[in-house]
């Protein structure tokens, strides 16, 4: 690990010191790979540096020990030392372990209701609405694709793309089944039901990973409709593709334009098949079932919304937060916090 450490800092300072020079100023592809080269490796370096730092002044005090005046101040101060210094051991070893590629990319999120009829919907519609309000806090960008909206103002079905810094990183663990407990305002007799929505969460595909044959593509355009179901124009701007290997359909309605509508449909079925083939690749090469990506384990309940108890628990970190309005307001940082670290500590874990 020390040596990966060593290797790291040096790589940083012959990197730090090549930026300045003339001919890399005036090469600006070459300047901008650096600096962001440099970017990726500054909180590894930043954390070591103050890990040296911790271990000069350890061996500084330690040399205070032989001084019969001063031999206690230095214990107590050795014992805060090396308490810091094991902070600073898992911050290096968490930094340390690979980050999923994809982490970067921009994120296709898809809300679907499930079990419960029209108040799954209405569930599903506070999801929609949650991670609206999450974009607009976290300063992300959501851009609604296609929404499918009931007669009583709920959602069947949602498409977004999520763009800017990390969204994938921090929107991953969204994909699963969230599971809502209340009672609905279709409910007479006070009674809680429970319902579910689906979320799926997908990378961004880039063009050259994957190439699609417009052969295997069939497109159907339709009038685009809005809330019950009303057409919103009188032009057949929406698009329907269905990739005919697979059987995916893709829907985009939220642009006027049809070929605007085409062109985010088809960066949504390129995801959506990028991640099958990743899914698939993975299944078949993974050597243990906490690294595979199974449909099985994203059809899991992950968390579940208590109304009546006025709190939200996530399933798999076992994480409680207290009052689902402001949960629901977008306030999801503090798991989304806690979901990165816990599977930081689960890579670790594999690695040692």
């Amino acid at each position: 690990m020390f040596d990966k450490l060593a290797s790291i800092y040096d790589e940083y300072q012959e990197l730090s010191e090549s930026i300045s020079h003339e001919e890399i100023i005036r090469d600006y592809p070459r300047y901008q790979s650096i600096l962001k080269k440099m970017t990726e490796l500054k909180p590894v370096v930043d954390q070591y540096e103050q890990y040296l730092s911790l271990e000069q002044k350890i061996h500084d005090t330690e040399e205070l020990l032989h001084d019969p005046d001063l031999a206690d101040e230095a214990e107590a101060e050795l014992t805060l030392f090396h308490a810091r210094q094991e902070e600073l051991l898992s911050a290096l070893k968490m930094l340390l372990v690979p980050s999923d590629p994809m982490d970067s990319r921009n994120v296709i999120l898809e809300i679907r209701a499930g079990v419960g009829g029209e108040e799954a919907a209405l569930f599903a519609g506070d999801l929609l609405r949650m991670y609206q309000k999450y974009a607009d806090k976290s300063g992300l960008r959501l851009e609604l694709l296609s929404l499918s909206k009931t007669d009583l103002g709920g959602v069947n079905e949602a498409l977004m793309m999520i763009s800017g810094h990390e969204a994938y990183a921090r929107l991953k663990f969204e994909s699963g089944i969230h599971c809502v407990k209340r009672v609905p305002v279709t409910e007479s007799s006070g009674r809680i039901h429970t319902s579910t929505a689906t979320v799926a969460v997908l990378p961004e595909a880039e063009d050259m990973e994957l190439t699609i044959n417009p052969a295997d593509l069939r497109i159907d355009v339709f009038h685009a409709s809005g809330h019950g179901g009303q057409g919103v124009n009188t032009t057949d701007s929406a698009v329907r593709i269905t990739h005919l290997p697979t059987g995916t359909v893709v829907t985009c309605q939220d642009e006027r334009s049809q070929l605007e509508n085409k062109a985010k449909a088809i960066k949504v079925l390129r995801s959506r098949l990028l991640e099958e083939a990743r899914a698939a690749r993975e299944a078949e090469t993974a050597s243990s079932r906490s690294s595979q990506i199974k449909q099985s384990e994203r059809s899991e309940r992950i968390r579940t919304y208590y109304f009546n108890h006025d709190y939200v628990v996530d399933h798999r970190v076992n994480m409680t937060l207290n009052r689902t309005v402001n949960f629901l307001n977008g306030e999801l940082a503090p798991l989304i916090d806690a979901l990165r670290l816990a599977e930081k500590t689960s890579l670790l874990n594999q690695s040692s």
